[in-house]
């Protein structure tokens, strides 16, 4: 009698081949993007060789925490709370922007947290 059950290596593949479309979209943040977050965090930092592995760990756990588009959202709506004038006024006074650098303010700061990154 044969069985009607996938062989065990089909089925697996199969798995492996609808779960890429879902880790792939949990992590797309592009090397760009990446290496200018790293960059940054290094300098910072006094430009520490020791950064490059340790800030390197922090764009990674905010890549599973976040989508590109909305990590671009949110650094930005951070990044410009503190700009000055009319101009900085949108980013200051939208409780949606404040809303969303506070949330990213804390998942880079688990992020630094957890890669032994001090917050400056």
């Amino acid at each position: 009698m044969k069985s009607s059950r996938w062989p065990l290596p089909a089925a697996l593949a199969m798995l492996a081949f609808l779960a890429l479309p879902l880790a792939a979209q949990a992590d797309d943040f592009p090397t760009s993007g990446r290496v200018e977050y790293v960059l940054e965090c290094m300098q910072k930092h006094d430009g520490k060789q020791e950064y490059l592995y340790k800030c390197s760990c922090v764009v990674d756990r905010i890549a599973k925490a976040l989508a590109y588009d909305d990590y671009v959202a949110m650094s930005v709506a951070l990044r410009y709370q503190s700009l000055g004038g009319e101009r900085g006024g949108l980013f200051r006074d939208a409780a949606s922007n404040k809303d969303m650098a506070g949330k990213f303010r804390q998942i880079e700061a688990n992020a630094n947290k957890a890669c032994a990154v001090p917050q400056r």
